[in-house]
């Protein structure tokens, strides 16, 4: 059984990859995949259908006690894998108890508060805080910034491959661009040691066209926000 499971979840991998969902994604629905087949005493999915998957979701309203969009992203995992990997779609409508949402209204700081809250950080942590803040950038796009999509002729940020694998642009506040200049001087010395020491190859989330060459030794493609503790990505060959 633990072999079948594996390679049901292998299944779910390359079925998740074939359809670009982001890592994060693919983490998730794993995750619920396993708990899934976990609470019908490890049953292979294919010998499961509507009534299951009901009666699961029943147990994450009732008994975990999850939140809404918990319970929405296992139904949606759920789906996926009967529909994209099974190839057993759930046509029916699934009755199972929901999670209602609760009407709570956002607690937005003013700008007083946020200066307060900057003022408490410092050095990377503050610099990535006042993009968060000046750019509506999520947590993650910010992560993944490289050196090629700050414009600071134009003042703008490309955000390459976010939210529902789109791009988009936002503004870059004018106070952030010299702490940024600033912060990529550090960045393209981190990048030159790594050259030196036989590294420097940037991590690409599609396959690179052979034909076209990298934007590796320049630095370019570099990510803005790498942690030095990380360890440095092997050249290719």
């Amino acid at each position: 059984m633990d072999s079948a499971k594996l390679r049901l979840l292998d299944q779910v991998r390359q079925a998740l990859r074939r359809k670009h969902y982001s890592r994060r994604t693919e983490e998730a629905y794993i995750s619920w995949i396993k708990r899934y087949i976990l609470f019908h005493n490890k049953r292979h999915p294919i010998e499961m259908g509507v009534p299951d998957v009901e009666s699961y979701l029943t147990h994450l309203a009732v008994d975990a006690q999850v939140a809404a969009s918990t319970q929405n992203q296992a139904l949606h995992a759920l789906l996926f894998l009967y529909a994209e990997v099974l190839y057993q779609p759930l046509d029916a409508v699934i009755q199972a108890t929901r999670v209602k949402r609760p009407a709570c209204l956002p607690t937005v700081l003013s700008r007083e508060e946020v200066r307060r809250l900057l003022d408490e950080l410092s050095g990377l942590h503050r610099l990535m805080a006042q993009l968060l803040y000046g750019s509506g950038l999520r947590l993650l796009e910010c992560l993944r910034l490289r050196v090629k999509d700050l414009d600071f002729t134009y003042r703008q940020i490309t955000v390459r491959d976010g939210k529902g694998q789109k791009d988009r642009r936002t503004m870059l506040p004018t106070s952030l661009i010299t702490p940024l200049q600033q912060h990529l001087q550090q960045v393209q010395v981190m990048h030159q040691d790594d050259l030196r020491q036989g590294y420097g190859t940037v991590f690409y989330p599609m396959p690179w066209p052979a034909s076209s060459p990298t934007p590796n030794g320049n630095g370019a493609g570099s990510m803005s926000f790498l942690p030095r503790s990380a360890p440095p990505i092997p050249a290719a060959g």
